[in-house]
């Protein structure tokens, strides 16, 4: 009877001995807890992934791709000349990062050749945050640092119109790897902010622009400084521009 209880029993029995004063040893039996019901397991590990999924490193992932962008500044004269078997990352003279899901602007020739305007990205969410690269040939040297951004805005009257209104410009001067010689501006504008790198290469006189009103600005700030960072000329006796 004591062994058909035990297996009725809800909760499995395990047997014991305790010690008395007496010499004699009597079985006692212990009652184990139940197990953790299946749901309350499955909860736990639910709520477990639910952390994983909001650390900083899968929030990270979001952040968009990008990819590099080869530029050939080639003359209005030979504009839209790289067809058939021509690759422009071969012929590329400098190369920047563009954010994946950014839309490339069309550049006219006409603009081309009067400008200088040879490449240029936007953000289709809002077409004034953009990337864009003009240059001019017959430079061997950047003039001073307070000149060259004077010069470019005679050609350029948005630009005009934002070191007008700025609230600061600042400029710096750095020199890559290879001893090349870079300007770089901040520009702090009343409805936007600007970033630009100039410098000298292959006789020519190159400037990339990243620009976007505030709002972007403050939201992606992260991502336009990289992208101005990215910026750099090909030298055509180096190794050949690294691919994204």
């Amino acid at each position: 009877m004591t062994m058909l209880a035990s297996l009725l029993s809800p909760f499995p029995l395990l047997t014991t001995t305790t010690t008395s004063s007496s010499t004699s040893q009597q079985p006692q039996a212990v009652r184990i807890p139940p197990a953790k019901p299946l749901a309350a397991k499955i909860a736990a590990v639910a709520a477990a992934g639910l952390l994983v999924l909001s650390s900083p490193a899968v929030l990270a992932a979001e952040e968009p791709d990008f990819k590099v962008y080869y530029g050939t500044a080639a003359s209005a004269a030979n504009y839209g000349g790289y067809g058939g078997n021509a690759s422009k990352k071969d012929a590329a003279e400098y190369v920047y990062e563009v954010p994946e899901g950014w839309k490339e602007r069309l550049v006219s020739k006409v603009e081309k050749g009067t400008n200088g305007t040879d490449s240029e990205f936007f953000n289709p969410r809002k077409r004034s945050e953009r990337e864009y690269l003009t240059f001019l040939a017959g430079f061997r040297a950047l003039a001073p640092v307070s000149a060259v951004l004077d010069n470019l805005a005679l050609s350029d009257v948005g630009l005009q119109d934002q070191i007008a209104s700025a609230d600061d410009v600042r400029s710096t001067e750095r020199k890559d790897g290879t001893g090349q010689l870079y300007y770089d501006y901040e520009i702090a504008g009343a409805g936007a902010h600007s970033l630009i790198s100039v410098t000298c290469a292959r006789n020519k006189l190159y400037a990339h622009f990243v620009t976007a009103p505030n709002p972007e600005w403050s939201r992606d700030e992260a991502v336009l400084r990289r992208l101005h960072q990215s910026f750099k000329t090909v030298d055509p006796a180096g190794p050949p521009p690294a691919s994204s």
